[in-house]
Formats: C-alpha cells, sequence, structure tokens
C-alpha cells in the first residue's frame, strides 16, 4: 500500500524554464489538455454510478430485488463515496492527478462489469460499496487539476466548464443506458458501462496532467500575473487542511449541500422509475426524459460560474439564493405532472436540472473554495462531499421505505404511489435553501 502511494505521489519541481514563448506554449497545451480531460473523464465517472437508477425497474420487474433493496445499495455506495471522498480529497492535494484519478475510474469499470455478473444481494451491495469508494477518485482529482491550471480570477468560469461534466454524464446514462437495457436487458446496463469506463481511464492516465510545476513550468498565478500582493506564509499543506477542519464556513456549506444532494439524487435515482410508475412513460421515454433534461443542467452549470463572475463579482451567495427558491418550484411543478407527457416532462424536469446545475457549483464546492485556502482545494471538497453524499445516503435508503410504503398491488401488477417521497424531497429542498443565507457576509480568503 505504501508504495502504491508513492506512486501516487505528484512528482518533483523542475527548475523553471526560461524561455516564456516556450513556457506559454507547453502550459497552454496542458492547459487544454486538462481541461477537456477532467470534463470528459469526471462525465464517465458518471456512467459507471448511476446505471443502477435505469437499471431499478427492470430488477424489480425481474424480481431480482425490491425497492427498499435498491434504495440500501443505492445508500452503500453513497456511504462509502462520502468516507472516500473525504480521505481522497486529503490525498488528492498531495496527487499526480493523471495516476490518481484514472485509477479511480479503472476499478469503478471492474465493479460494473462484476455488478452485470450477480445476481445475489449481498453480492450486489458489497459490489456497489467498493463502486462508491473508488468513484470518489474523481471530483476532488478534478478540482484540484482546475485550481493547479486555472488562475483565481478563471476559477468560477472554468469551474462551470468542468461542472458540466456531471451533466454530460448523467445525459449519457439515462439514454444511453435505457437504450441498451431495453435490447439486451439489465446486466448489460453494467457490462457495457463497464467496459466504457475502462477505455477512458486508460485514456485519461495519458492525458491528464500533474501540477505546472513538475514540468518545469511557473504555478498558475505567476503565469496569468496574478501574484498575490498578500504577504507570503510558510504554512504547509498540512496546516491549510487544519485551517479548513476548524473553519465554520465549510460546515455551513456542507449543510446545505447534505441538503442540496437529498434532492439532487432523489431525481436522479428515483426519477425514472417515478416517470415509468406514476407517470406512464416507457423506459426509453423516460430515460429521454432524464437525458434531454440534464443538458439544462449543463447550460445551468456554464452559465453559474460565468453569471456570478460577470454579475456578482464572483459571490455566489445571491445567484445561489435565486436559483434555489426556482428549483423548489420546479419539484412542485414535476410532481403535479400529467399523465403520459413527454414533453412537459421534459421540461420539467429540464428547469429542475438547469437550477441544480448552478447549485451543486456554488454550494457544491465552488462557494467554499473561493471562502477557504486554495491550497487546501482537495480538501475541502472532500469535506463538502462527505456532507453531500452521506445526504444522498440517507436520502436512497429512506426514499426506498417511502416507495415501497406507497406499494399496492392489484391482480398481480405492483403499482407505486410518490406522495411522501415527494413531500421528503421538497422539504429537504426548502432547508437546503435556508443555509446558505448564513455566508452572505464571509469573505474570500484567497
Amino acid at each position: 500500500m505504501k508504495n502504491l502511494f508513492l506512486w501516487w505521489k505528484t512528482g518533483q519541481d523542475k527548475p523553471v524554464l526560461t524561455d516564456e514563448s516556450k513556457i506559454k506554449k507547453i502550459f497552454n497545451r496542458k492547459r487544454n489538455s486538462v481541461l477537456w480531460s477532467v470534463v470528459f473523464g469526471y462525465g464517465i465517472f458518471y456512467i459507471g454510478r448511476l446505471t443502477i437508477s435505469v437499471a431499478k425497474k427492470p430488477m424489480m420487474d425481474a424480481g431480482i430485488l425490491d425497492a427498499t433493496e435498491l434504495g440500501i445499495i443505492g445508500s452503500l455506495l453513497f456511504y462509502t463515496y462520502a468516507f472516500g471522498k473525504l480521505t481522497n480529497g486529503f490525498l488528492a492535494d498531495r496527487a499526480n492527478i493523471a495516476k490518481f484519478m484514472s485509477t479511480g475510474l479503472g476499478i469503478s469499470a471492474i465493479m460494473n462489469l462484476f455488478f452485470g455478473f450477480t445476481t445475489a444481494f449481498w453480492g450486489f451491495a458489497v459490489l456497489w460499496a467498493i463502486n462508491g469508494w473508488f468513484q470518489s477518485m474523481g471530483s476532488a482529482p478534478a478540482v484540484v487539476s482546475v485550481t493547479q491550471w486555472f488562475s483565481s480570477k478563471e476559477r468560477g468560469t472554468y469551474y462551470g466548464i468542468w461542472a458540466a461534466s456531471h451533466n454530460i454524464g448523467e445525459g449519457l446514462t439515462f439514454i444511453g443506458t435505457a437504450t441498451v437495457i431495453s435490447i439486451w436487458g439489465w446486466q448489460a446496463g453494467f457490462i457495457v458501462p463497464g467496459v466504457i469506463c475502462l477505455i477512458v481511464a486508460i485514456i485519461l492516465f495519458f492525458t491528464l496532467q500533474d501540477r505546472p510545476e513538475t514540468y518545469g513550468l511557473p504555478n498558475v498565478l505567476a503565469f496569468k500575473n496574478e501574484t498575490s500582493e498578500k504577504p507570503k506564509t510558510k504554512k504547509s499543506i498540512k496546516d491549510f487542511q487544519l485551517d479548513v477542519l476548524k473553519s465554520p464556513v465549510v460546515i455551513k456549506v456542507g449543510l446545505s449541500a447534505t441538503f442540496l444532494y437529498i434532492v439532487r439524487y432523489a431525481i436522479h435515482s428515483w426519477g425514472p422509475l417515478y416517470l415509468q410508475e406514476a407517470k406512464g412513460l416507457g423506459m426509453i421515454e423516460a430515460g429521454t426524459v432524464m437525458g434531454v433534461a440534464t443538458m439544462f443542467g449543463l447550460g445551468g452549470a456554464i452559465f453559474s460560474g460565468w453569471f456570478s463572475d460577470r454579475f456578482f463579482h464572483s459571490k455566489r451567495s445571491h445567484p445561489a439564493l435565486i436559483m434555489a427558491l426556482i428549483q423548489i418550484v420546479s419539484l412542485f411543478l414535476i410532481y403535479s405532472l400529467p399523465s403520459n407527457s413527454q414533453w412537459m416532462s421534459t421540461a420539467a424536469f429540464g428547469l429542475f436540472e438547469f437550477t441544480l446545475g448552478t447549485l451543486v457549483v456554488y454550494i457544491g464546492g465552488l462557494w467554499a473554495v473561493d471562502l477557504l485556502p486554495i491550497k487546501a482545494a482537495g480538501s475541502v471538497k472532500g469535506i463538502i462531499g462527505i456532507f453531500s453524499y452521506i445526504g444522498a445516503a440517507t436520502q436512497d435508503w429512506i426514499s426506498g421505505l417511502l416507495i415501497d410504503g406507497g406499494k399496492t398491488t392489484l391482480n398481480g401488477v405492483d403499482s407505486y404511489n410518490f406522495d411522501y417521497a415527494f413531500t421528503f424531497w421538497i422539504g429537504a429542498a426548502i432547508i437546503a435553501t435556508l443555509v446558505p443565507l448564513t455566508l452572505w457576509k464571509e469573505k474570500e480568503q484567497n
């Protein structure tokens, strides 16, 4: 294990190159490689995580698992993911991102492949729990890489572009997996994504980059002439990480993220089932609604960073509150949808996804990264992550229980009532809206 950590460790700094034109050429080439690698690569992580959301109804119809068991399995992934984000966030601050992130995606791919050949509940549970841990090696490294290669004045914009990877991955999962399952069955819904994730993991190993300094380049602030006017500190990364652990800001953002992720994964984990059971859509129709809606989320993610940088002087509180209120409205619209209306469903889910895309950027990390030391960006993301995914995990098993509690059987056919589940989801959205109000006066530390 020690040798593995040493292999993951970031490289040694090389002497800084003196040829400015060469520095610019290399820096820009590697920045582009980093940006598109973290966007595409982290998007593919979602394929290895959300396949089970699409496969739920076929697995339930086949008598493989019920809603409560699926909720438990989903929760196990989120719990291991949450704790993995904390530890892997701290490791990411010290890691070679190319090696670290590609390892996580590669082993996640293998877990998906095994999942497709399993039929026992405890087999599903163990594999999905392991998958959750290695899935946690995606987000924090991606954020660290963005902060290493893009300066503070660019951060909102490029963080927003990276955050769009969520929506790319979700869209591919909902549409692609629904199509695969409808043709070849639920097992293929895990085997095919597993193969895709494995291929992309190999690509990431070669396209992601270590820190600029390991290539003889200046750090990004020096490259962009944004050297801080604040006095230099002799604090180590460990000192910055300890400061983050003691900060009330990270706790406040984390609590808001807890309830935001209850809502996020309630819709993403159970949305396809809801559209099929409560609104009468077919599997491919439900997958298409979810997939198209995530494209609105992509727009929201890209919009979020630029919007707050351009109109709110990089402050995230005001646009976050606006989007949180609109999100509550969108949940009521989703709940009130008429049956068999694919286009109205797409519009309502699209509005939800647009607001979610912005809020995941603000509350899911950028807000805290702005307000806390940038040298501990991975740690910040890790702490926010454990709050976020404890919320997601708790949601999954509670939602499964509430959905199973609304189950009725008539002439051998099961149907599900989502009233209790939606009450839970909307309540979480309201709480997620209230917590950020305590952060309006907090000042940036970077």
